[in-house]
């Protein structure tokens, strides 16, 4: 009698909305947003509708309309939508005689710059707080909800003197974020992920912080 190889697969889906590689049984839904199809797992799937995501399907569009015709009026809807927001903020920049004022086109973009604290804690606490303020803390939430809480590491850069490195760590997964204290206006950015610890440094699982109730602290 010959042996059958019984093989299986795992499909790899990625939340468009925390970023987190979804385990295998969790479930994700399909929704709408710019025009593209995005997986949402469970757990960011209010968040997603708050956002004004539509979920794949949603929509009185009728009976008896051919699924094409269905797709591209909820595609039609949405770009339509999109543009009335960016003519309603333009009227509204515009003056009452229907010209442009010329200050406002060359009027340079403003940039949101700070005083860097001159030590390393005085930049580790900043970056703290401009990180909970931000929506990577909403989606370090996210993923906490499912692996408990992170390893964190909130170390100020060696060559770049404005720059803090935070990286939340749990076994299977990991990110490394970067605040840029001389521009806060820029944001909190994620510049690496990972999933295996091996690929961080060392000094990057000495953790020095924490993070309970969706919010980053420092110990």
């Amino acid at each position: 009698m010959s042996r059958r190889t019984i093989s299986t697969s795992h499909t790899v889906v990625v939340c468009a909305v925390c970023g987190r590689t979804l385990l295998r049984g969790e479930h994700a839904e399909p929704f709408i947003s710019g025009g593209q199809r995005r997986m949402v797992c469970e757990l960011c799937a209010p968040r997603a509708v708050h956002e004004g995501w539509l979920r794949e399907g949603f929509g009185d569009l009728g009976g008896g309309v051919p699924r094409g015709s269905r797709s591209r009026s909820l595609l039609s809807r949405i770009k339509q939508r999109t543009e009335d927001f960016f003519e309603g903020d333009q009227a509204l920049d515009e003056p009452s005689n229907g010209h442009v004022a010329e200050e406002r086109v060359l009027a340079p973009e403003p940039r949101d710059v700070h005083a860097v604290p001159t030590n390393s804690e005085l930049k580790a606490a900043r970056a703290v707080e401009v990180f909970n303020s931000s929506q990577q803390a909403r989606m370090v939430a996210g993923v906490a909800r499912s692996l408990g809480a992170p390893t964190v590491s909130v170390r100020p850069s060696e060559t770049e003197g404005a720059v803090v490195s935070i990286v939340a760590a749990w076994e299977i997964t990991w990110y490394r974020f970067e605040v840029d204290l001389g521009n806060e206006a820029a944001g909190v950015r994620q510049v690496e992920n990972g999933t295996e610890l091996d690929e961080l440094e060392p000094e990057d699982l000495d953790a020095n912080g924490a993070f309970a109730d969706g919010a980053l602290s420092l110990a």
